[in-house]
């Protein structure tokens, strides 16, 4: 199912830049919206420092778009880990904190469920066809990931594999609200959508490091 789409957002966090380059793989009436048939919500933060002051978490979507001309742009130093290596590697940054080492986890930092950017947008869609075509309308409430969970070190060392860029870092204190391990059950999401994670680590950086090269300093360094 094809749907048309508007978006609604103050920007605090992103940039108008990426809905122009959204409608660059989309028809020209992509931004129209006549009949509202669905919306979807997405969270206000992220971030865990943003998320403990003001509760509303998400998942740990990473990469990008793989054209590299959408991608995560944070405002300021980031909070998240994937575009803190990605900055690094492009000379934005000298170095990665990685808060923590001391975590109950195989190398001592904290483990997360890391979902490409791609496989998180294509479980919208069908969730929303789902819902769509239930009749009468019903709830629906499924975890998305892939199940497996990454630990800062692995990202690190899957990026630097990936790209041949050495990731310099150093170890500082733990951030308060992070917990050892946080990984998704998406089995539910497949029983029910059919839908289940289709790329890994490799292509997380791949695609992450493509929106960072051709845009170095965000979108605010191209057109």
């Amino acid at each position: 199912m094809v749907h048309s789409l508007m978006v609604v957002d103050n920007f605090d966090n992103n940039s108008p830049r990426a809905l122009l380059r959204f409608d660059e793989f989309a028809d020209s009436d992509a931004l129209k919206l006549v009949r509202r048939d669905g919306v979807i919500h997405f969270a206000r933060h992220k971030a865990v420092r943003e998320s403990v002051a003001d509760p509303l978490r998400y998942v740990y979507p990473v990469g990008a778009h793989p054209s590299g001309r959408i991608g995560e742009d944070p405002l300021g130093i980031p909070n998240n880990l994937f575009p803190f290596i990605t900055q690094v590697a492009a000379g934005r940054r000298d170095k990665l904190r990685v808060f923590g080492q001391d975590y109950p986890t195989p190398d001592g930092t904290g483990i997360r469920d890391y979902l490409h950017v791609m496989d998180l947008a294509e479980a919208h869609g069908v969730t929303l066809t789902h819902l769509l075509n239930q009749e009468p309308p019903t709830q629906l409430t499924v975890n998305i990931g892939t199940g497996t969970g990454l630990s800062v070190l692995d990202v690190i060392k899957g990026f630097e594999q990936a790209t041949g860029i050495t990731i310099p870092y150093e170890v500082v204190a733990r951030r308060p609200g992070d917990v050892p391990r946080l990984q998704a059950c998406p089995r539910q999401a497949e029983a029910v959508l059919g839908w289940t994670a289709r790329r890994g680590l490799v292509e997380m950086c791949r695609d992450g490091w493509a929106w960072q090269q051709a845009n170095p300093m965000g979108y605010r360094s191209a057109p």
